[in-house]
């Protein structure tokens, strides 16, 4: 049984790992959260330590660290974007592993120093990459896989997932702290691309919004438009009595990958993966944080050259509001 401590308890993310970390028969020890509305605790570990208080949380590591048998194995980490970097740096100073939700990092020089942390310390990064284990994406890698890897093919990337007006008031809505849409939202789908497609060769930012983001990214062997949005006017209509909040496509020409399902243990396969040592590290990390970055820092060119049909669509809905405002 592995001992684990969890760093942003009350976030949206972090009961899939405590789910994870119980069915995987191991033991969650510690948490740590600013908020104290933990009550999802209960239903996993009600006798896990709890903190909000970092420098109080901080202490008790290190105070297990030097009893025999206590210390902490991993470190969970679901905490806002922003802090990923120095809530990895302290799981590998109190000699843990660090599993850290996606993104693992905001900028691509943050991986190059935890790499150097990493060998310092023995201990080892994992990032929750968990579309690569969805039986739909891994088939879709096999058979790309299994063809003529000369060929490009045409993909249409969308990803709505309806938010409220809360989000652009969270560190959510804030770029510096979340890194903006695209990597909020997008950078486990970028991540899923490159790693059956190859690398990227060249990237086209053609809409950057607060609530919504669409690009071109040429990778080695595709060409994707995609399209991410958190608003829920540009979710697509659903059958009559029964709206969606989220709606996931990836399209590769005329064929439709359904992965609209198998969701809801891939958290849990994460954590099997991680402990049996075959988990995703920095290395594999890197690109999606690397497309990311360049996605956040690209100057938008608007509605020019190849760009994703729901812009079309967006812009029509958006011109049709503004006349009837003004009627």
């Amino acid at each position: 049984m592995k001992r684990f401590a969890l760093i942003g308890a009350a976030g949206y993310v972090a009961k899939r790992h405590m789910r994870a970390i119980e069915q995987t028969n191991n033991t969650l020890v510690a948490a740590l959260d600013k908020s104290d509305s933990v009550g999802v605790i209960d239903s996993y570990f009600p006798e896990a330590d709890f903190f909000t208080e970092f420098e109080r949380f901080d202490r008790h590591i290190e105070k297990l660290k030097r009893q025999d048998g206590r210390r902490i194995d991993y470190v969970s980490i679901c905490s806002p974007n922003y802090l990923h970097d120095a809530h990895i740096r302290f799981a590998l100073r109190v000699g843990a592993d660090a599993v850290c939700e996606k993104p693992l990092v905001l900028n691509p020089w943050n991986v190059d120093a935890l790499a150097s942390m990493e060998s310092e310390s023995g201990r080892k990064v994992y990032n929750i990459l968990q579309l690569r284990l969805h039986p739909a994406i891994i088939a879709l890698k096999q058979d790309v896989e299994s063809s003529n890897r000369t060929k490009k093919y045409d993909i249409d990337l969308s990803y709505i997932t309806a938010r409220g007006r809360w989000y652009r008031f969270s560190w959510k809505g804030d770029v510096c702290k979340s890194g903006g849409i695209a990597t909020n939202i997008g950078i486990h789908f970028f991540d899923t691309l490159i790693w059956i497609f190859g690398p990227v060769q060249d990237t086209c930012v053609h809409l950057c919004e607060p609530t919504r983001a669409a690009g071109l990214m040429e990778l080695q062997n595709a060409r994707v438009r995609w399209f991410l949005s958190i608003d829920p006017a540009d979710l697509p209509g659903g059958p009559a009595g029964k709206p969606s909040k989220t709606f996931r496509s990836i399209r590769i020409g005329p064929d439709e990958v359904d992965f609209s399902d198998g969701f809801d243990d891939l958290h849990t396969s994460s954590y099997a993966h991680i402990l049996s040592g075959r988990g995703f590290g920095l290395q594999e990390a890197r690109p999606a944080v690397e497309a990311a970055y360049c996605i956040r820092h690209a100057k938008p060119v608007g509605l020019r050259g190849d760009y994703h049909p729901f812009l079309l669509r967006s812009r029509r809905e958006a011109f049709a509001g503004a006349i009837g405002a003004q009627a």
